[in-house]
């Protein structure tokens, strides 16, 4: 029975149980992901559940993780070689701890000599920061209304096939 729902019909029933939770003030939310739908607590009801069930400290990033994870995030896919281009420092360690924490994946090798690897976001980045995909990624216009630190804009360094494709880089 259930196969010969289509997923239009899926997606207008979660769009309508989200809308009667808002309407009926419930203590959870539906909320579309990047993979689908998911249920959660309603923000406004978290301070009684982290009463009920306190969670344990995330471990957090350190600044250069998160530099190195923001580089990988506007710029994927891209090189060790080329983040560390962008940061002047070696990044093996963080590179390996973001893989660690499932933030950052091997996406393929670059059609270079010596092919080296590309790395990207994960889907678990996405949903780690709340985002569907990544054009919800803040843009310079963004950080700069929300008082956040802009990188001075670096061209990302030119690879022999976007010379000949005419692009400067993704991102």
């Amino acid at each position: 029975e259930f196969i010969r729902v289509k997923e239009a019909e899926v997606a207008a029933a979660l769009e309508q149980l989200k809308i009667e939770y808002i309407e009926q003030g419930r203590a959870f939310q539906l909320t579309e992901k990047a993979e689908g739908w998911q249920l959660a607590t309603d923000p406004s009801f978290a301070k009684w559940v982290r009463q009920l069930f306190p969670a344990p400290k995330p471990a957090r990033l350190s600044a250069p993780a998160l530099e190195t994870l923001a580089i990988i995030a506007y710029r994927q896919p891209i090189t060790r070689a080329d983040v560390e281009a962008v940061r002047g420092v070696n990044i093996d360690g963080v590179l390996q701890t973001l893989m660690e924490r499932g933030l950052v994946k091997i996406a393929g090798r670059a059609e270079i000599p010596g092919r080296p690897l590309l790395y990207e976001t994960t889907q678990f980045f996405l949903n780690h920061f709340g985002l569907r995909n990544l054009d919800e990624l803040p843009n310079v216009e963004e950080l700069r209304k929300r008082n956040l630190p802009v990188a001075r804009v670096v061209a990302p360094p030119e690879s022999p096939e976007s010379t000949q494709a005419g692009t400067t880089g993704s991102g």
